[in-house]
């Protein structure tokens, strides 16, 4: 099963648009994260990344600077807290 998610995503690469700018909120993009996920960890470490992804890749997120740390941080619809690390770069600009 973990090789069929691989290929799965390998085939998404394949056939996305390559002129569409990308719509990631997050600093590696979600198919990237998924694939690595599955191939480090196994399908159903994969498939809880996919699913984690899939409900906060969206709107609905809010940046915002910490106050105590100074740093720009993300809340995401789920209500996670990402870092600016972890953040797309297209976002903080």
């Amino acid at each position: 099963m973990k090789y069929i998610l691989l290929i799965i995503i390998k085939l998404y690469w394949l056939f996305k648009a390559k002129n569409k700018p990308p719509c990631c909120i997050f600093k590696k993009n979600c198919s990237r994260y998924v694939y690595e996920e599955t191939k480090k960890k196994g399908f159903y470490v994969g498939l809880l990344a996919l699913k984690y992804r899939i409900q906060n890749c969206k709107y609905g997120f809010e940046i915002y600077t910490n106050p105590n740390s100074g740093k720009l941080e993300m809340i995401l619809p789920k209500g996670d807290i990402l870092e600016t690390e972890k953040i797309a770069e297209r976002l903080l600009n």
